[in-house]
């Protein structure tokens, strides 16, 4: 198994390189997009010439991020950059085009805190104990004497905290705290940012809230909770993709849910699953990795092949499988 690079390494590729293209996982997340955009800024501050994509580009709900202007579709045809950085991207293929875009000779580093990632890349610094890929670079901007602005600290605040679920999952540290504070100091203002986070969603999101509870299914003796999206009822309504990110915690947090489903009926023959789980007995990375998908132990994914009720019925009982295990 290849072993982790030092931040010091990672840092010194950073002041020693010109072009980079910085970039994260499909279907980005808080930690994905607000990562991609603090290192480009980290970069730009030390003069360096980036570029940074996602397939997705940015998204809707994250466009008050600064710097959201930067982030790009990947071109279709493949451009030259010395360095390469993914980050909060457990597989290497989960980029997306983004991998495809970049031309043969660049050095790949490789910056997560998946305790599935598969440690692609030439520089790796994978950190599982970290509860958002934010917290490492983080680490990294601090120890290396690298630049953090206001507008690195609010994305680098935006990354852990929507990873943390606002500071409250159990992965969160001490540590998780005392960098929450430095930024705050950096010019983070916590109410702001927390209202565009939690409290500004579209009124389409509670439409499909609505249709999800109608749907709502009880398994494993009521300690499983699943509702899943039809790709009919998502045109019906109108919805993005990024719309039902975090709608699945609702139905975790039910007394005596051990395990939150969701199941994404998507356009290409696959189906696109999410866990959840409150307990790190009933481990949702393993029942992933059994459908090529990975993550944390009580949040994972994976995409599925098949119809949404085969991929319902054979997922459900995974996890009837897991909590019975234990």
């Amino acid at each position: 198994m290849k072993t982790n690079s030092t931040l010091a390494e990672i840092a010194e590729v950073l002041r020693g390189r010109n072009r980079f293209v910085v970039m994260s996982h499909v279907r980005p997340d808080g930690d994905a997009l607000g990562c991609t955009l603090a290192m480009a800024l980290c970069l730009k501050q030390l003069g360096k010439d980036v570029v940074a994509w996602n397939e997705d580009g940015m998204l809707e709900k994250f466009r008050y991020l600064p710097g959201a202007e930067l982030i790009q579709l990947p071109p279709a045809a493949p451009q030259p950059f010395e360095v390469a950085i993914v980050l909060d991207n457990a597989v290497r293929n989960r980029a997306g085009r983004c991998v495809e875009a970049v031309a043969p000779g660049a050095l790949w580093i490789n910056v997560d805190h998946h305790i599935t990632n598969d440690r692609y890349g030439d520089l790796i610094h994978i950190d599982s104990t970290a509860p958002a890929t934010g917290q490492i670079l983080f680490e990294l901007f601090r120890a290396s004497d690298l630049p953090i602005t206001s507008a690195m600290a609010d994305n680098l605040f935006v990354a852990i905290s929507t990873d943390t679920g606002s500071f409250q999952y159990p992965n969160t540290t001490a540590r998780t705290y005392e960098i929450g504070a430095a930024l705050v100091r950096l010019g983070v203002n916590v109410g702001d940012l927390s209202q565009k986070m939690y409290e500004s969603y579209p009124r389409r999101r509670l439409e499909l809230l609505r249709e999800m509870l109608n749907v709502l299914r009880f398994t494993s003796g009521d300690r499983v909770a699943s509702f899943a999206l039809t790709a009919q009822t998502a045109q019906r309504l109108g919805v993005l993709p990024e719309d039902n990110e975090g709608l699945i915690d609702y139905i975790r947090a039910v007394q005596g849910v051990i395990v939150a489903a969701f199941f994404e009926e998507l356009g290409d023959g696959r189906v696109r699953i999410s866990l959840r789980s409150k307990s790190p007995k009933a481990d949702v990375s393993k029942v992933c990795g059994q459908f090529g998908g990975g993550g944390h132990t009580l949040a994972a994914g994976a995409r599925v092949p098949g119809t949404l009720s085969e991929v319902q019925e054979k997922v459900l009982a995974a996890i009837a499988q897991e909590l019975n295990a234990h």
